[in-house]
């Protein structure tokens, strides 16, 4: 682990997907370079964790984990039937984040999930999704349009490291047309969008162990979520 001179060792996870570059056609693991770059400006190391071959003893050498946002989770992960806008699922991914967020929990390693990452976290500890978003609170104002990103006013609970962080209020970076449903147990809603969508949750008991539904990684001038994951990655070493 570090020392206090160090620069942090932060896993995030990454997607599998068919992907092309130069001549080569194939699956590739791979993340959209603005979570390397928060997590460097903040002071960290960014190591990437993909879907497979997953080993939880990984984290043995990491300081604090990211759960990167990406596709849909598969319903069957909380028992639930597809709905039809739920047309994109990656089980393994679904099973690789799931065992590396209850080892994070067990050691109380630092821990920011993003977006889908706040889902799989809420579907890892016990509770639902809503599956499309846009039945609940009929706009599409999360999410746009296709590779749009949209802009959330978000309430912030007082007393939570959510509310230390942001304050009362604040204005992030959203695309999801998921979000969570049933909260599961242990976990604390600490923000919401105006139409009552979860925005931010935590995970009651650890000091640092905080989803949320936003992306900040889209945002360079604003590093609040990354610099204090790096902060306490630092003060768990």
């Amino acid at each position: 682990m570090v020392s206090s001179a160090s620069r942090p060792r932060i896993g995030i996870t990454t997607y599998l997907e068919p992907t092309i570059w130069g001549v080569w056609e194939r699956d590739a693991s791979l993340l959209p370079r603005v979570y390397l770059d928060a997590v460097v400006a903040a002071g960290g190391v960014p190591l990437l964790l993909p879907p497979v071959g997953t080993d939880p003893t990984i984290l043995d050498v990491l300081d604090g984990l990211i759960i990167a946002g990406g596709c849909d989770v598969d319903p069957s992960t909380y028992d639930a039937a597809p709905h039809p806008e739920t047309v994109d699922t990656r089980p393994g991914r679904d099973e690789h984040e799931k065992i590396l967020i209850r080892a994070a929990l067990d050691r109380d390693l630092p821990l920011l999930a993003i977006c889908r990452g706040l889902q799989m976290l809420n579907v890892t500890l016990g509770g639902t999704l809503q599956q499309h978003l846009p039945d609940v609170v009929a706009h599409d104002e999360h999410r746009p349009s296709p590779a749009i990103f949209g802009t959330t006013e978000v309430k912030v609970e007082p007393d939570t490291l959510t509310g230390r962080l942001f304050g009362e209020r604040a204005s992030v970076r959203c695309y999801h047309h998921q979000a969570l449903d049933a909260v599961a147990p242990g976990l604390r809603v600490t923000a919401r969008a105006g139409d009552g969508t979860v925005e931010a949750a935590e995970v009651e008991g650890h000091d640092f162990a905080l989803g949320v539904q936003w992306h900040p990684e889209e945002n360079p001038d604003d590093l609040r979520l990354f610099t204090a994951l790096i902060a306490a990655s630092r003060s768990t070493a």
